[in-house]
């Protein structure tokens, strides 16, 4: 089994996640806890290692090319994985897949249009669209039992006419919900209906916790290719978030031509660093670390969640796929200003405030798991003691 218990100081190391807790939550560096930005406290897999360390030994770094190996590599992953069928004509490499969001909605979409967008969920996504001077239609989850289910009756007197793109996370980030292939047909019919382009974001598709199974909407509905846009990457999967590569996976001729013409208006191209990493992560070695991985981080998940949900009105929303735990604060009648203080200031924890993922996120907060079980445990120690009072 590789070895996810040996802590790694990230400090200093120019993390976000780390380095920047203090500014942006106000958790103090000495002895705060960073479960926010959704990277793995873990090293990549030996594979990657030597990739780089190939690199290095070389010398040279110029542009990339010949990428036969390359997108073979990502054609591998995605049959031997997914049981997904791809062609090296149908990949596009971006800076990382808020990047290739940022492209579809400039391709797909002009200015004025409305997204659709499937809240709560991950904020670059918003963020994005009403950069690019468009609109976002949120469409909110229903909260059924505990988890997230589609509402698609409800969503129907949203719409404003105007629309023209949906953008779905599949899995879920933040819920941790593993979509079930009817409900991503029901996506798929939803988006004939009213005559809008598909974008899913599968960057968690690996990321499925044991006994789930991820379905990729290419497979769930092959009938709606002519307005379907597949996003994947190897990033969140090895954690190798810096290296800013995702790929953009377009079957139909003609919205693969509108894309290609965008990046090219853009002056987009890959970044070799990324490409090599990638390469070696989808391999067989690379494989077996991600079950190693998602073996651990169900460890994880299941220490979390039986410590936060005996703090009563807390409760952490069972995880089906991500490293990112949704808790929900409602049940203790606190404002969001109150617990997020007890959280950030009693114990000294850094977690996403749930108001900046959408419609429904209000009550929540977003704690990244993916870090040594030591770690975890510490957290729920502190939560613990910090909502005492309540127990």
């Amino acid at each position: 089994m590789t070895d996810f218990d040996t802590p790694i100081n990230r400090f200093g190391t120019h993390s976000v996640k780390w380095d920047s807790m203090e500014a942006y939550y106000g958790v103090p560096a000495k002895d705060g806890i960073a479960m926010w930005v959704a990277d793995m406290d873990f090293r990549p897999p030996a594979s990657v290692q030597r990739a780089l360390e190939g690199m290095l030994a070389h010398g040279v770094y110029g542009y990339y090319g010949e990428e036969s190996s390359y997108l073979d590599a990502i054609r591998w992953w995605m049959k031997t994985r997914h049981g997904w069928v791809v062609e090296r004509n149908q990949i596009f490499t971006t800076h990382g897949l808020v990047n290739g969001t940022a492209i579809c909605v400039d391709a797909f979409t002009k200015p004025g249009d409305h997204v659709v967008l499937t809240t709560p969920v991950y904020h670059a996504f918003a963020r994005v669209i009403k950069a690019a001077g468009r609109h976002v239609t949120e469409c909110p989850l229903a909260a059924v039992n505990g988890r997230y289910e589609m509402d698609f009756t409800a969503w129907e007197s949203l719409l404003t006419g105007s629309e023209t793109m949906m953008i779905l996370c599949s899995p879920h980030n933040p819920g941790g919900r593993v979509w079930t292939a009817e409900e991503l047909r029901g996506v798929a019919d939803f988006c004939k209906r009213h005559d809008l382009l598909l974008v899913s974001d599968e960057i968690h598709h690996d990321l499925v916790m044991p006994g789930q199974r991820h379905t990729v909407m290419a497979k769930a509905a092959p009938d709606i290719a002519e307005r379907l846009v597949m996003m994947t990457a190897t990033t969140k999967t090895f954690n190798i978030a810096g290296a800013h590569s995702g790929n953009v996976i377009i079957a139909d001729e003609a919205l693969r031509k509108r894309f290609a013409d965008r990046m090219m208006a853009m002056g987009v191209s890959p970044n070799s660093f990324g490409l090599f990493m990638a390469e070696a992560a989808y391999s067989p070695e690379g494989a077996a670390w991600v079950d190693d991985l998602t073996a651990y981080l169900d460890g994880n998940r299941r220490l979390f969640d039986a410590g936060v949900n005996a703090i009563p009105g807390l409760r952490s929303m069972p995880l089906e796929a991500t490293y990112l735990a949704w808790v929900d604060f409602a049940g203790t009648g606190m404002t969001r200003a109150e617990f997020t203080k007890r959280v950030e200031q009693d114990a000294r924890i850094a977690a996403n405030h749930g108001d900046s993922f959408g419609l429904g996120g209000d009550s929540f907060l977003r704690f990244n798991l993916a870090t040594p079980r030591a770690v975890v445990a510490e957290a729920v120690v502190r939560l613990q003691k910090a909502f005492a009072d309540l127990q």
